[in-house]
């Protein structure tokens, strides 16, 4: 072979090896494991330095709006656990008291969990959406 095969061979092989590793890596990074507040607090150490979605209800009284943060709390079977949301994404018009809630973000060591995303739906609402198509107002 000459030079100039073997060079763009191995210039080659420096790209292919570089797209396959930055695929690997961001894939590994925007995972993010799906659990209930209650599951969240059974991972204990393990949940820290994960990137998470919890799911739970939003404790009555418990929304706080700050300038630049929103603070609430989450809950199921008991288990609560206090959220920060610091995302740009405005909140959805669906996320109040009572509703079904999943924040996305990390478990910070202070025990609060630090999200960057916010979904909400009101359970009530599709609840009576649901019998009233079959039925049971």
């Amino acid at each position: 072979m000459d030079k100039r095969k073997v060079k763009f061979l191995a210039g080659s092989l420096i790209i292919v090896a570089s797209i396959v590793w930055l695929g690997f890596s961001g894939f590994d990074e925007s995972l993010a494991y799906y659990k209930t507040v209650d599951e969240l607090k059974l991972m204990k150490d393990d949940a820290y330095g994960k990137r998470l979605r919890v799911a739970g209800n939003v404790v009555a009284g418990s929304i706080e709006r700050l300038p630049g943060a929103v603070k609430f709390k989450l809950e199921q079977k008991g288990d609560i656990v206090p959220v920060n949301y610091v995302g740009k994404d405005l909140l959805p018009d669906t996320f109040k008291d009572g509703a079904q809630a999943m924040a996305e973000g990390h478990l910070s060591r202070s025990g609060e969990f630090e999200a960057s995303k916010i979904q909400a739906k009101c359970a009530s609402k599709y609840e009576t959406t649901y019998n009233v198509k079959r039925g049971k107002t």
